[in-house]
């Protein structure tokens, strides 16, 4: 389920439909959302085909991914575990710095919000980039303040 996640979140962050994905890997928009859904599992192949096609790296799909018997945002039982693969850090990715992510779950959920993506794309047609940084003023202003803004 939280590879399925992941490619909706990739797929949606690139504006592709699912029958755009499916064509570009060569299958159906219901295998598509079957993935999306997690109601098939993705081979490691057809993983491999994905990462192409969403231009990612294999890894993204595991990005942030609960330790196995943990569901997300539940926190960690296994002290039982300290196997390699429980101690080493986890890749990298842009959306990390060391290991924890910079985003945090709550942050990271926004932008698979199609309401996010559509504010996203909007905001960078707006060809004049006066016009977009006072667009930015204004949405800031119009919030309520928060701790992160401040150090800007």
């Amino acid at each position: 389920m939280h590879v399925g996640h992941r490619i909706r979140l990739r797929r949606t962050l690139l504006g592709l439909s699912q029958e755009k994905l499916g064509e570009a890997l060569g299958i159906t928009f219901q295998q598509v959302q079957k993935y999306e859904r997690g109601t098939n599992r993705v081979g490691a192949s057809r993983l491999y085909d994905l990462a192409a096609a969403l231009d990612v790296p294999i890894s993204f799909f595991f990005d942030d991914m609960p330790p196995p018997g943990q569901t997300e945002g539940q926190p960690s039982q296994s002290a039982y575990h300290s196997g390699f693969s429980q101690s080493r850090k986890a890749f990298e990715t842009p959306f990390q710095t060391g290991i924890s992510s910079v985003f945090s779950d709550q942050d990271a959920s926004l932008f698979s919000r199609k309401e996010t993506v559509e504010l996203i794309r909007a905001y960078y047609r707006i060809p004049d980039p006066v016009v977009r940084k006072r667009v930015l003023e204004l949405v800031r202003s119009m919030a309520p303040a928060n701790e992160a803004d401040t150090q800007d």
